[in-house]
């Protein structure tokens, strides 16, 4: 599967699938026991392809910015964002819980704008407006624990907001790689919380389950996002992958047996119209790029990766270290990692 925006949808699929699959699994496993399983689950799934070239990279103490975005992604995406998802899959149902989830697109857009110097247009902000819009709806629908519920997975949604950007913006070891430290590191913190405020009393099979979850919903879905967001920008790959709460909701029907309320129907149509108004935005103009060494998956037909391997086709995706240098031109773009300017004149540095 080349496309990135194919992959993004294919992760969201995934992801949106755990909704459900953890409302079930919190009958008999604590926030914290849980969150821990489906992370070591995920550090499980991802194993065979970190240890790939039989080695496992960990960002060097020369490294110390990769260092630090790995650690932060390993903190407010794997450790603290899950468990506040999942107290709040003990207090409202899977499928509001889902569609909740939609605040994760305009937590990654507004992070990227005060923080990690992506742009947004008037479209990308209307979209913005309408997934907070739809969000509230369905809060406010649930009264009291409907607006606690909502609170956290708001919370839960900035912390993968963060993780977003600062997964896309890793090079030096692989998605995998990425991923099993994230998994590893945040499944054992969690699960060893978990089990010294509240001892293990579910059984293998439950256990199994999570950890099961984990692999596909938490482990191969991670690997495929962070794959489209280095090629997309963070932002752009959550476009695709914010179909994953209408997954969840599908899901929490079907295999739950949930209801679909008129709140239900009114804030997805909002949502959908908000990811419809980021999928329209064009963004275009001259800008510069700064020589660099660095490594991550690129291709060779994308205006950047001029270098050359024998026998391999330009539009194959591979990953190694190479360098870039110097060049100034113009061509639309998203916030990938060569494209990460300012915006406060006509042309930007990398």
């Amino acid at each position: 599967m080349s496309s990135p925006i194919a992959i993004a949808l294919l992760s969201a699929a995934l992801f949106g699938a755990a909704t459900p699959a953890s409302k079930v699994l919190l009958s008999g496993l604590t926030p914290f026991q849980l969150a821990g399983l489906l992370y070591l689950g995920a550090a499980l799934g991802v194993a065979p392809a970190a240890l790939r070239q039989g080695r496992l990279r960990f960002p060097g103490r020369s490294d110390r910015l990769n260092q630090i975005r790995l650690l932060g992604a390993i903190v407010a995406g794997g450790i603290v964002g899950p468990v506040l998802l999942l107290l709040a899959l003990r207090i409202a149902g899977a499928a509001s819980v889902s569609l909740w989830l939609n605040f994760e697109l305009a937590a990654t857009a507004i992070l990227g704008i005060l923080i990690f110097r992506e742009h947004l247009g008037r479209p990308g902000w209307a979209g913005v407006v309408a997934a907070c819009t739809g969000a509230a709806i369905l809060s406010l629908s649930g009264g009291v624990s409907g607006i606690e519920a909502g609170a956290l997975v708001l919370l839960a949604c900035m912390c993968w907001g963060l993780d977003n950007h600062l997964t896309a913006l890793i090079d030096g070891i692989t998605p995998s790689e990425s991923t099993f430290w994230k998994g590893l590191v945040a499944g054992t913190t969690n699960l060893a919380i978990g089990v010294a405020v509240d001892p293990l009393g579910a059984g293998a099979l439950s256990v199994i389950a999570a950890l099961f979850v984990g692999v596909w919903a938490y482990g191969a879905s991670i690997v495929l996002y962070i794959s489209s967001a280095q090629r997309l920008g963070a932002t752009r790959a959550q476009i695709a992958f914010a179909s994953a709460p209408f997954f969840g909701v599908l899901f929490a029907v079907l295999a739950l047996g949930e209801p679909l309320t008129a709140a239900h129907l009114a804030s997805g149509t909002l949502f959908a119209i908000g990811v419809g108004l980021f999928a329209v935005e064009r963004h275009a103009h001259v800008h510069a790029h700064d020589a660099i060494e660095h490594e991550h998956a690129h291709r060779h037909d994308d205006g950047h990766h001029n270098h050359e391997h024998p026998g391999l086709p330009p539009s194959t995706w591979h990953t190694h270290r190479h360098r870039h240098e110097p060049i100034v031109h113009a061509h639309p773009h998203w916030p990938d990692l060569h494209h990460r300017h300012h915006h406060d004149g006509a042309s930007g540095k990398k």
